[in-house]
């Protein structure tokens, strides 16, 4: 081996040992001003005490608004001085107002997939982050009936004997043959609580009553009227072939209910999008942006986003990168971009309001440390009145929900924004 080979391969190799190092002193550099960024206490406000002394521990406290701010978020300037009736399931919902400033934007009108994480309110699909324990408590207070009516088309099934597993197990392998989710519901005797029927729970013993529960809505749409018929004429047969006898409601009505549904899931169907750039054209590097989501809790999945959870592991916010590029594993270190998008999903999301506040909370650390600016979807910086006017339509949202008795992150709202 010649002078020249060995003088090489010896500068190569001190090459290499350079770009190591100076990686090594990048991320030690990234991380301590993460750690310092950090290190201060915040106060969580999820979990923060409630300020009113007379509200209980256990009670679950919703997002209010005052009769004159929810009208006018509204559209409903002339409406009279009646109260807002917060518990009557009301099946005409009047559609909120959009905020102005270009702060929120309809699904219908989305043109791109960056579109549709912009800052500000951006509607979703077609009509659901998590689920917390209030809302599960609220939830498994009402009664079965009551819950399942609200979203789905019902059928009843009594017979005098057993049904046999062999039958069963032919109509659950229908579930997936209507273009909606279908559920089956089984009472083993009269004095018996329903449970879920599946295939695996097939061959614990008889059932001499069954409930077909298909879903009328989702983020998809309505179901269609063939669909409901379908279903019908299945519970029908079914129910003669076993020697029952059923019960099923009025196809027509039951897809009047599931467009006022879908009507309704549309107006409250919503996702705020925070929007960090950077400054000057220049680019956030995904080494720092994973030392930084880490640090305040985040987890990267293998969806492409980070996801920021509860102590139930409910998710309550994502970070996304603001351009076309997921955030995977593999190519975090070496990944660039110009902007990142803090995305919550208002009707999968409980106690929207302090949720909003956590996440605009990591959104400012974000900003300030990535050296970036919160704009909106037109790229202009949002402002205090912007982020104030998300707030109230976050709390409309919310309200609607609970006045149509499908709470935000509750077991429904979950099952309808899948």
């Amino acid at each position: 081996m010649s002078e020249l080979q060995i003088s090489l391969i010896a500068i190569g190799f001190v090459v290499v040992l350079g770009v190591v190092f100076f990686n090594w002193m990048q991320q030690r550099r990234y991380r301590r001003g993460a750690e310092e960024a950090f290190a201060r206490k915040h106060e969580d406000i999820l979990l923060k005490t409630k300020a009113n002394a007379s509200v209980a521990d256990d009670e679950r406290v919703e997002p209010q608004l005052g009769k004159e701010l929810l009208r006018e978020l509204q559209g409903e300037p002339g409406v009279g001085p009646e109260p807002v009736e917060i518990t009557e399931p009301d099946l005409n919902v009047t559609s909120v107002a959009a905020i102005p400033d270009g702060s929120i934007t309809s699904a219908g009108s989305a043109t791109s997939a960056d579109s549709a994480i912009s800052a500000g309110l951006i509607a979703s699909a077609n009509s659901t982050t998590s689920t917390s324990s209030a809302a599960s408590h609220e939830q498994a207070s009402a009664s079965h009936v009551h819950v399942v009516d609200a979203v789905d088309y019902i059928a009843n099934i009594r017979a005098k004997t057993f049904i046999a597993d062999a039958e069963l197990a032919e109509v659950l392998q229908r579930k997936f043959d209507f273009s909606k989710p279908v559920r089956w519901l089984g009472q083993r005797t009269v004095e018996s609580s329903w449970e879920e029927i599946t295939i695996e729970t097939l061959g614990k013993g008889g059932y001499i009553s069954l409930r077909g529960c298909l879903q009328l809505a989702d983020r998809a749409g309505p179901v269609s009227e063939v669909s409901l018929s379908e279903f019908q004429d299945m519970v029908q047969s079914f129910a003669t072939r076993v020697n029952a006898v059923a019960d099923c409601p009025n196809a027509r009505q039951a897809y009047a209910q599931a467009l006022s549904l879908d009507q309704f899931c549309a107006e409250v169907d919503v996702m705020i999008g925070i929007n960090i750039i950077s400054r000057d054209n220049s680019v956030f590097t995904g080494a720092k942006i994973q030392v930084l989501a880490e640090a305040s809790g985040f987890k990267l999945g293998a969806n492409g986003m980070f996801s920021y959870r509860d102590e139930n592991n409910a998710l309550l916010f994502s970070l996304n990168n603001h351009e076309s590029s997921p955030f995977l594993p593999d190519s975090m270190r070496t990944i660039t971009t110009h902007g990142i998008t803090f995305l919550l999903d208002v009707p999968r999301v409980a106690n929207g309001e302090n949720v909003f506040d956590e996440m605009m909370h990591l959104a400012g650390i974000f900003s300030d440390t990535l050296g970036g600016i919160m704009v909106d979807d037109n790229h202009m910086p949002l402002s205090d009145s912007g982020i104030g006017k998300i707030r109230q339509q976050l709390s409309a949202i919310q309200s609607m929900m609970v006045a149509r008795k499908i709470p935000a992150g509750g077991e429904i709202a979950l099952r309808l924004f899948a």
